[in-house]
């Protein structure tokens, strides 16, 4: 179990064409919505933009995102998030 948590932690993309890209080292989704989706890594937030987005799977326990649709970007700005300050942060608040 030990040797999941830290494979999770460590962040990496893998595409499939733009349609589908599975992450991994997702501590949280700020945002989501047809076009943009704000999560963040451990290597700091990840935009991803897009037409026709959506999350097929997240697993903040496990650090993994699956997201399918028209993927035309991934930006990274080099910050991390602050405690409760993601969507399920302010949901669970």
């Amino acid at each position: 179990m030990e040797d999941r948590k830290s494979e999770a932690s460590v962040h990496s993309i893998k595409m499939t064409g733009r349609e589908k890209m599975f992450s991994t080292g997702v501590e949280d989704v700020e945002s989501f919505d047809d076009d943009k989706i704000i999560a963040y890594t451990t290597d700091g937030q990840m935009t991803v933009k897009g037409t026709q987005l959506r999350i097929n799977r997240l697993s903040i326990e496990d650090g993994e995102i699956e997201v399918e649709g028209i993927i035309d970007s991934v930006e990274y700005q080099d910050t991390h998030k602050t405690s409760g300050s993601g969507i399920w942060g302010k949901i669970f608040k």
